[in-house]
């Protein structure tokens, strides 16, 4: 008989059994590859926070920015993920740099001998600059390269929003002009015959804020 003939309690059974057998990676490397994959990013597959950081900080600074940020839609969300792991590499350089500059100064005090800690610990970041100037290069080129990313995609993310914004403002007025037509009229009105997909509640909210502006905005240039 076939598995796919087996009973449903016996396939049950048996997909138990496979399943008891499986225990995860067992060599160190396999559970490495296992690691990783915890942290790799869902839509690119590349791993953005390296086992050595701390993957609840990356959770926080992603919070963060889609907090601020409040995409709407996969486009725009997809621009604050660049955001948030660009953002998380320009950190890291940053982090790279000051550890390059420990480890510099710590291969070098011994080398200097001003009798000062201040001044060993400038002489020695000095004589660490020196030594791994190209390296220091390079971070900053890194840096500078992840800085104009992430201005660049910020500024498309802006740009994408103020129209979405600007296009709902549009749409909020049509659907206002009618809403007071209808009411005038005595009649109801269902914004989704229209296309909106804005609320009753929503349009008078927005009507409202306007009236409110409008009434502040009168009386500043009365007085």
């Amino acid at each position: 008989m076939s598995p796919s003939n087996f009973p449903d309690n016996d396939r049950a059974a048996i997909n138990r059994a496979n399943a008891a057998k499986s225990t995860g990676p067992r060599t160190e490397a396999g559970k490495q590859r296992s690691k990783l994959n915890a942290l790799r990013h869902g839509l690119t597959g590349q791993t953005v926070v390296l086992p050595t950081e701390d993957h609840s900080a990356y959770q926080r600074h992603s919070q963060s920015l889609l907090d601020e940020c409040k995409p709407d839609g996969a486009i725009e969300t997809q621009l604050v993920q660049s955001l948030i792991d660009t953002s998380w590499r320009m950190n890291r350089a940053a982090a790279v740099e000051s550890n390059l500059f420990s480890l510099g100064i710590t291969e070098m005090e011994n080398s200097i001998q001003a009798d000062h800690p201040e001044a060993d610990a400038a002489l020695a970041m000095a004589l660490a600059f020196r030594e791994h100037t190209r390296a220091f290069a390079q971070i900053s080129v890194y840096g500078q390269r992840l800085a104009r990313q992430f201005e660049r995609t910020l500024d498309q993310l802006r740009k994408i929003q103020d129209e979405r914004h600007n296009q709902e403002r549009r749409q909020l007025d049509e659907a206002a002009n009618l809403l007071k037509m209808h009411q005038e009229d005595g009649l109801p009105y269902d914004p989704a015959e229209d296309g909106f997909v804005f609320s009753n509640a929503d349009i008078e909210t927005y009507i409202h804020r306007s009236e409110r502006r409008e009434q502040a905005f009168d009386r500043a240039y009365d007085s």
